[in-house]
């Protein structure tokens, strides 16, 4: 019989432990978020998150709405992002991300909200 504080121990521990970033095929930094590898691609002008699903096929980023939280310097940014096919969100930033910066996606997809988190 399974304990019904497993689910809450596990996902403080995932909390604790931070976010895991891979390098992603379009020269980013991947992290999972609900079972979703997400890749945040930054350029000095903007910034592309390319969306999967589960098993790592592209999403259908198509009539999502999304925003992404940029911390840096002691101030937030919101960014409104855009859909473009295949899958990605893009966004315009008003300056490059310095190093140290967080960046959090959030968006809801499949009925559910996901937040995935990156530091540059």
């Amino acid at each position: 019989m399974r304990s019904p504080l497993l689910p809450a121990i596990l996902a403080a521990a995932l909390a604790l432990a931070g976010p895991c970033f891979a390098a992603g095929p379009n020269g980013g930094e991947i992290t999972v978020a609900d079972g979703h590898p997400i890749e945040l691609v930054a350029t000095e002008t903007g910034v592309t998150f390319f969306v999967n699903e589960e098993g790592g096929k592209p999403a259908e980023t198509a009539g999502l709405s999304a925003k992404a939280f940029v911390q840096a310097g002691g101030q937030t940014d919101t960014l409104t992002l855009t859909p473009a096919a295949p899958n990605r969100l893009v966004g315009a930033l008003k300056a490059p991300l310095p190093a140290g910066a967080k960046v959090v996606l959030s968006l809801k997809m499949h009925g559910h909200n996901i937040q995935a988190r990156f530091q540059k």
